[in-house]
């Protein structure tokens, strides 16, 4: 069979049968049952880079916490972080910040109804502004995700790379036309996702009971496990971090990191990065402050390590819990303040740093 000479046969058919297959296989998901674009906004932002099981939970949150775009531009910074903690990405969260404000005070709370007046606004890019336009104004644009790059790659046997600006506009072109053919173009986007998620997943693909295996080329050409192509990651970095936790009395000395750097913006203790892992307190090249303080505080005899993995770095951190006198309370490096384990807990923190504290302060 030519497969490129069918590959208008496959446009035609595509829209209607996702259409139907997601009739009837569609997970029931929150965000799905509202066309308020707020609420559609705040689920696309949350599944960037997490998955629908985890994500959900922290949509169920957030709504309650902030149910419409003015209670989420009128919410404190550390308070909306510290309901983000643990999705990651925190730059996600910032940017939610600020659409929040800008719609509020600048778009009289309404959100823009057109894709191409959703792209201007900070944090929404292609994607998600096909999203809210599809889902919330019914507006005829597709979405392109990594679900529709694994499914239109393997039906159409498309090998470009789609990590390249080449591939990128192939898909884009593909995915209009096919909108075009679709009788909804939000149930459209829906059904292309959902298939990809739970149909045509990237592993292990259900194709024995795909209602498009006779018109998808990976299938025929059994390169199921070869489509899409991606370039290789780049290569995950590792960094070292000894951390110093000062405690006084029940409270424990913190700063917030400003840097821009990982974590910007949440609260971490005392760090000083090394080239290299380094276990001992000893072993550390402390400046001569802070050396002073460890040397006149009393340490424990124990350093609990634990690691994070990031998208392309691996932090594999180095804990040293160390009680200072009264006498030292003021002598706290630039940046550090002390806090209450109630007030510790409010603050916004990476989920390193709060699985330190279940584990020695749980």
């Amino acid at each position: 069979m030519n497969w490129q000479s069918d590959a208008n046969v496959t446009e035609t058919i595509l829209a209607p049968v996702l259409e139907g297959w997601y009739d009837h296989h569609k997970r029931d998901l929150p965000w799905r049952h509202t066309r308020d674009p707020y609420r559609i906004w705040l689920s696309e932002v949350i599944l960037q880079q997490t998955r629908v099981a985890q994500g959900k939970p922290y949509y169920e949150r957030f709504v309650a916490a902030y149910p419409t775009v003015a209670d989420m531009a009128r919410a404190d910074e550390q308070s909306l972080l510290r309901l983000w903690q643990g999705l990651g990405y925190y730059s996600r969260a910032r940017n939610l910040h600020q659409t929040a404000r800008y719609v509020t005070e600048h778009c009289a709370g309404k959100f823009p109804d057109t894709y191409q007046e959703l792209l201007k606004m900070k944090g929404i890019g292609a994607y998600t502004a096909a999203a809210v336009a599809s889902f919330a104004f019914g507006e005829r644009v597709a979405v392109v995700d990594g679900n529709v790059y694994r499914v239109l790659a393997r039906i159409f046997g498309i090998d470009q790379d789609i990590t390249t600006t080449t591939a990128k506009k192939t898909f884009a072109a593909l995915a209009a036309r096919l909108i075009e053919r679709a009788n909804d173009p939000a149930t459209y986007n829906q059904a292309v996702m959902e298939f990809g998620a739970i149909q045509c997943t990237p592993v292990s693909p259900d194709c024995l009971l795909c209602p498009l295996q006779q018109y998808c080329v990976a299938y025929q050409t059994g390169r199921q496990s070869r489509l899409p192509v991606k370039a290789k990651k780049s290569p995950v970095r590792d960094r070292y971090y000894s951390y110093l936790v000062f405690r006084n009395n029940g409270r424990l000395a913190l700063r917030e990191r400003t840097a821009r750097d990982i974590w910007q913006n949440l609260f971490d203790f005392y760090l000083q990065e090394t080239d290299e892992p380094v276990t001992t307190l000893r072993d550390l090249a402390l400046p001569d402050p802070v050396s002073g303080l460890v040397q006149q505080g009393v340490s424990t005899a124990y350093v609990v390590e634990l690691s994070q993995l990031l998208s392309h770095q691996r932090i594999r951190a180095f804990f040293h819990l160390i009680d200072l006198p009264d006498r030292l309370l003021e002598q706290l490096p630039t940046g550090l303040n002390w806090y209450t384990m109630d007030q510790v807990n409010e603050l916004p923190k990476p989920v390193l740093i709060s699985n330190y504290l279940a584990r020695e302060f749980g």
